[in-house]
């Protein structure tokens, strides 16, 4: 018999909650915001909001499903079935945090401020789970197939994002290494720089694109389901012996970035979740770019 469908709802600690935790009472927690000149009330309202839609979402699940409940810092220790709907209730970036764990499962994002969120992958509302989890279980709904990028390292380790990989020293300080192209028979150049990052279109709307209008870059950015990556070297810095010619580019599906380490420690993280990183030592290679597998965001 096969295994009943099971709603895998991935949900953030608030920020009220990280208040209260951190100064034990809420009365506590207001008197240090008023101190500051600011007032608890909004972020209360906030966490009541997404308890409510936490609940709404909850309900609205089918009585012959599984269900079951994952918080943003447990993600890297929990394991998804492939008979999984994911909900994601929260922000964009909680869709991006899970979507490296997933291989295949199609997910929700719901929205539970809206106004506040930009919308791009939460894209849904709460009132709208009794409708779409029984047609996403039939396959009645679109789904949007979103550009994945990862780095894979010669010891194996293997990093996936969905909006940017980031390579660099942690802290975001100095570090140096050599970057070439896969296509460019051999040629690498030296530099020392605060890191390099590579980015999908569904990244071009946070991070990447941040760095993509400071730069006044002349590449266009690509679109989420587009299989190409921008990437940029951030301060790269000119000196005798390592250069600033190989700063910027595009990778289609195929190509790829090839970093090799001349620092004692290089980390390489995706979509901010610096916990979860691939640790680099001197005279270590990484290659970045096209992951060949997907996000399914229902549209």
């Amino acid at each position: 018999m096969s295994l009943a469908p099971r709603a895998v709802l991935v949900h953030r600690t608030t920020e009220y909650e990280e208040l209260v935790a951190r100064h034990g009472t809420h009365g506590q927690a207001a008197y240090f915001l008023r101190s500051r000149g600011q007032d608890i009330k909004e972020v209360a309202e906030r966490h009541h909001r997404t308890l409510r839609s936490m609940a709404e979402v909850t309900a609205a699940i089918p009585l012959t499903w599984r269900q079951t409940r994952v918080e943003r810092a447990d993600l890297d220790r929990f394991l998804f079935a492939p008979e999984d709907v994911v909900v994601v209730v929260g922000q964009d970036g909680l869709v991006a945090n899970v979507a490296k764990y997933l291989t295949g499962q199609p997910v929700l994002g719901v929205d539970t401020d809206p106004g506040r969120n930009p919308g791009v992958l939460v894209r849904h509302r709460p009132g709208d789970m009794a409708g779409l989890l029984p047609a996403v279980l039939a396959r009645d709904t679109g789904v949007d197939e979103l550009t994945m990028v990862e780095a894979v390292a010669d010891d194996t380790q293997r990093l996936v994002a969905l909006n940017e990989i980031y390579l660099g020293a942690p802290g975001h300080q100095t570090v140096r290494y050599r970057l070439g192209l896969d296509d460019d028979r051999g040629a690498v150049e030296a530099q020392a720089s605060s890191g390099v990052l590579v980015g999908t279109g569904t990244g071009a709307s946070g991070w990447l694109r941040s760095v993509w209008q400071e730069r006044g870059a002349t590449l266009s950015l690509p679109r989420p389901t587009d299989d190409r990556l921008l990437w940029f070297v951030r301060e790269a810095w000119p000196s005798p012996v390592t250069g600033t010619s190989l700063v910027s580019g595009e990778l289609a599906a195929g190509s790829g970035l090839r970093l090799t380490v001349e620092s004692e420690r290089l980390v390489a993280f995706g979509d901010g979740m610096e916990g979860d990183a691939v640790q680099l030592t001197w005279g270590q290679t990484v290659r970045v770019g096209v992951c060949g597998e997907h996000l399914r965001l229902v549209g």
